[in-house]
């Protein structure tokens, strides 16, 4: 693993710090030395000699992870081509659209037809489809939850059956998408079980795992099962990993409702709660 290591000497005048980095292995026995011996003659009598360990910033921050930013103006973003899309404005990171792409062509040739039908959603735009919910303007089962349920825990409960959280959902990320159609049961039978099928058998090897498979020992909370919802292994992997580093249930705010998140444990039960093949 890299490590970044400070050699500090303190004298009464300055501080001279001088980065070094390398592999704190045994292919590194230079640095072993180093930090093992404080009298090397190459350092002035006098001075105190420390060996300090600067943490390694994460390539995902917490920003990104819960989708505070733009995707249309950011370059690691593409847009995803009409057709391949079903609208326009859908956007996908470059690596995942790549290979959504190549995936799509292979499917073809074997007569079956995969759509993308939502992409990447944003913190602001979650924020909207939850608030909504939130407040009734938006029904649930035909109901406003606002009158239906009153208990904040229990409303967002029945909320999070559908949706996200703001900052939460792997749409954030640029790596999830939505294949076809919303319901299980048309992946259950005729075109759909045929389109579902051959996810299952040749996904993987395109890089995507089906995010929220059927509840069960390996998969005890989270969203319900989707099938039309698949990730890009390569990256949604890492920025699971570090969401588990870096996050927590108090970093989930900003939003009517947002207070639930800690009592419920939306980080370990949500964000982590996904099918296991898609996490290691």
């Amino acid at each position: 693993m890299k490590k970044f290591l400070v050699l500090c000497l303190f004298t009464g005048f300055f501080l001279d710090c001088t980065d070094v980095t390398s592999d704190v292995t045994e292919k590194s026995p230079e640095i072993k030395q180093l930090a093992a011996n404080n009298n090397a003659e190459s350092i002035p009598s006098g001075q105190q000699t420390t060996i300090m360990e600067v943490p390694t910033k994460p390539k995902f921050s917490a920003d990104y992870i819960m989708g505070k930013f733009n995707p249309e103006v950011d370059d690691l973003f593409e847009e995803i081509p009409v057709g391949t899309a079903s609208r326009k404005g859908m956007y996908m990171r470059k690596e995942a659209l790549k290979a959504f792409l190549v995936m799509a062509d292979s499917a073809k040739n074997d007569g079956i037809n995969l759509q993308i039908i939502s992409a990447t959603r944003n913190f602001f735009r979650q924020k909207q489809i939850w608030e909504a919910k939130w407040t009734g303007a938006r029904l649930v089962d035909k109901k406003d939850l606002s009158k239906s349920i009153k208990d904040p825990v229990k409303r967002a409960q029945k909320i999070l059956e559908f949706s996200s959280m703001p900052g939460t959902s792997r749409h954030h990320w640029g790596t999830d998408i939505d294949i076809n159609n919303l319901k299980n049961k048309y992946f259950e039978k005729g075109k759909g079980l045929k389109e579902y099928d051959w996810l299952n058998a040749n996904a993987k090897k395109y890089g995507f795992c089906q995010t929220y498979t059927a509840f069960g020992k390996d998969r005890p909370h989270g969203y319900h099962e989707e099938k039309w919802h698949w990730s890009y292994k390569p990256l949604s992997k890492e920025i699971t990993n570090t969401a588990k580093r870096i996050m927590s249930n108090d970093n989930i705010t900003g939003f009517l409702g947002s207070e639930t998140a800690k009592e419920i444990d939306v980080l370990n039960k949500y964000i982590l709660g996904v099918n296991p093949n898609c996490s290691h």
